[in-house]
């Protein structure tokens, strides 16, 4: 068993325990900082495998996080002002049912990648860099000016979503369904990394030509994971939506798509855990530091700008080592 396998065992298993032994002391600020943790990870999950398998540096993925919490938001909304999304001819009503606004998320959220990865992936390098930011602020000034939607004031629900047999009010058990979620992510991943798709994804990271030179195609290849990656993403966006109750533009911006990559720096570029780790360390550094000092970002610059220069392979390659294992 490798270092980084015991080490992905533990950040899963304290990810776990820290809610747990939360609920148990009656401390349930701490829960929601728990669950918080886990969906920004489940959004950095999602960036990692554009990033870390496809290497396809996005700084647009706040578009599909942002779909994702309009999604919730819009279906949310509609369901608690008893008013349909469409009537006519097809009639199309709101929902508070959880499964249902993910599973909108998930198609708003690949649909949308999959428009904008045909477009991005026939460039590379900074060019993709650019297009991917310029639509993220599409959609960023496109909410500000839906004023149906709350415009730039953001949209609020009122009542967390439901899901079938647990009390989503109740913080340890809506933890629970986004600890599941990115358990189940973090699953995938990890099959998706071993199949023929994510070994022929990552060769043609390394060397498009010999790709396809056997007779694969390195465009379909990084659009089929920038789809992928964009529906895990838009679904982690739907539940930070449902974890605040409120959607804003903000879910939209650079800021936050520049957020989401830093996770995944912080933790390890293609690492598995790595968005686990990073998402981790961030909220900690938010929570602690923010109370100290609304400059915070400046100690989150450092610590950044040293796992750049000296830990090129995150934090779970500082600890763990240089070679990357997929346990």
């Amino acid at each position: 068993m490798s270092r980084e396998t015991i080490l992905n065992a533990v950040i899963f298993g304290g990810l776990l325990a820290v809610p747990l032994w939360a609920c148990i002391v009656d401390e349930p600020f701490t829960i929601t900082l728990a669950t918080k943790v886990a969906i920004l990870a489940l959004a950095g999950v999602g960036l990692n495998i554009a990033l870390g398998l496809g290497g396809l540096v996005s700084l647009g993925h706040a578009a599909f996080f942002g779909l994702g919490g309009y999604a919730m938001g819009i279906l949310a909304s509609h369901a608690q002002s008893y008013t349909p999304l469409m009537e006519s001819p097809l009639l199309i009503e709101g929902t508070k049912s959880m499964p249902i606004i993910w599973l909108m998320a998930l198609i708003t959220s690949a649909l949308a990648a999959l428009a904008i990865g045909a477009l991005s992936l026939r460039t590379s390098g900074v060019y993709f860099i650019m297009i991917t930011l310029a639509f993220g602020q599409m959609f960023y000034y496109l909410s500000i000016s839906w004023p149906a939607y709350g415009g730039e004031d953001g949209l609020s629900i009122y009542v967390r979503n439901g899901f079938p047999g647990l009390n989503t009010l109740d913080p340890i058990q809506f933890f629970a369904i986004c600890f599941a979620l990115l358990a189940l992510a973090l699953w995938l991943n990890a099959r998706l990394i071993r199949s023929p798709f994510g070994l022929a994804l990552g060769a043609a990271r390394q060397s498009p030509q010999r790709v396809e030179t056997v007779g694969l195609s390195p465009f379909r290849l990084r659009l089929a994971a920038f789809v992928i990656s964009g529906a895990i993403t838009g679904l982690a966006g739907a539940l930070f939506a449902d974890l605040n109750r409120f959607v804003s533009p903000t879910m939209f911006s650079w800021q936050t798509s520049g957020e989401i990559m830093i996770f995944v720096i912080l933790g390890g570029v293609g690492r598995l855990y790595g968005p686990v780790a990073g998402a981790a360390l961030f909220i900690t550094l938010e929570h602690v530091l923010g109370g100290l000092s609304e400059f915070w970002h400046i100690y989150l610059g450092l610590l950044l700008l040293l796992v750049v220069l000296f830990a090129r392979g995150g934090l779970i390659g500082l600890i763990a080592g240089r070679e990357v294992h997929h346990d």
